[in-house]
């Protein structure tokens, strides 16, 4: 009675906490969810989860599959990779550039994963802040490239990691907390706190501040999160970082944030990729293993 699909879709359903984002990772309408979910509850004569609670609320029989759900599915993303190995798909070089600071949080665990499953891969991973990777890249001194800044190059996919939000880090004391939402003339005579990042490349003044023709009165660098996040704490500035970067700081009622206008500022997450290496199993693997590492341990992503 019970099939893969249905593993897929009620671990998708934990993870992702809703019926619209766990549609949207395993790739299935809304409708085809839970037609999908309620077949399987028909088979099974019972509920496998209580409708309308948020988080979302699993019964005993729900419980049950998911454990099922965490002891099989390992198994199986094991023996692709091992028959991925024996089909001569096992060595290969994976170098790795981050243009993202912020990435480390996630990028280290994806790493060690995967390197537990491909041993033989040769791996590297350095920074893009005192390069160009995208051509580097494409010459193939590199194989991959984090980044939210996909640029139009010949031979050259961006596959789609996640979405997240940028939000406002502030002091719990400062004036905007009073605000719902910012705006973008509320910076306009703030110290805004970035890392050292060209302003054209930053989500806050690409897609925030630029349109509006708003310039903050300071913009003050510090390559750190943590070390933005003391001066955010002691008042000496704002500061515009993904929502899930901060999420322990907010969490830990360390600083107060806010939403960048009344629908927020998305953006995505990419791994650009040479063309010629979209199909290599190790590198198919790599990306499935960010995936599942980020929608893990980050709060306040999307599938994107």
């Amino acid at each position: 009675m019970i099939e893969l699909r249905h593993l897929k879709t009620l671990s998708a359903l934990k993870d992702a906490g809703s019926l619209v984002e766990a549609a949207e990772r395993i790739h299935l309408t809304q409708s085809a969810l839970s037609h999908q979910i309620k077949d399987l509850e028909d088979r099974l004569d019972c509920s496998l989860f209580i409708r309308k609670t948020k988080p979302i609320c699993f019964t005993s029989a729900g419980q049950r599959i998911l454990t099922l759900a965490d002891d099989v599915l390992p198994m199986i993303r094991n023996a692709e990779r091992d028959i991925a190995r024996l089909a001569g798909g096992e060595a290969g070089r994976l170098n790795i550039c981050i243009e993202c600071h912020s990435c480390f949080d996630w990028l280290m665990p994806t790493i060690d994963h995967f390197r537990q499953n491909w041993p033989e891969v040769e791996m590297d991973l350095t920074t893009g802040f005192s390069f160009q990777p995208l051509p580097a890249l494409a010459r193939g001194d590199i194989d991959l490239v984090v980044t939210a800044d996909p640029e139009e190059r010949t031979g050259i996919a961006y596959i789609p990691l996640f979405t997240y939000e940028s939000v406002l880090a502030m002091s719990k004391q400062h004036q905007l907390v009073a605000r719902k939402a910012i705006q973008p003339l509320d910076l306009e005579h703030q110290t805004l706190i970035t890392y050292p990042v060209e302003q054209h490349r930053l989500d806050v003044f690409k897609h925030f501040l630029d349109p509006a023709g708003v310039e903050p009165d300071e913009v003050r660098t510090s390559e750190l999160t943590v070390m933005i996040m003391q001066l955010v704490a002691s008042g000496r500035g704002v500061s515009a970082l993904p929502n899930w970067a901060i999420h322990q700081y907010i969490e830990q009622e360390y600083i107060a944030s806010r939403p960048l206008g009344e629908k927020g500022v998305w953006c995505t997450l990419y791994a650009a990729i040479r063309e010629d290496q979209k199909d290599s199993d190790f590198m198919v693997d790599f990306l499935n293993t960010a995936k599942e590492i980020t929608f893990r341990n980050l709060s306040g992503i999307k599938s994107a």
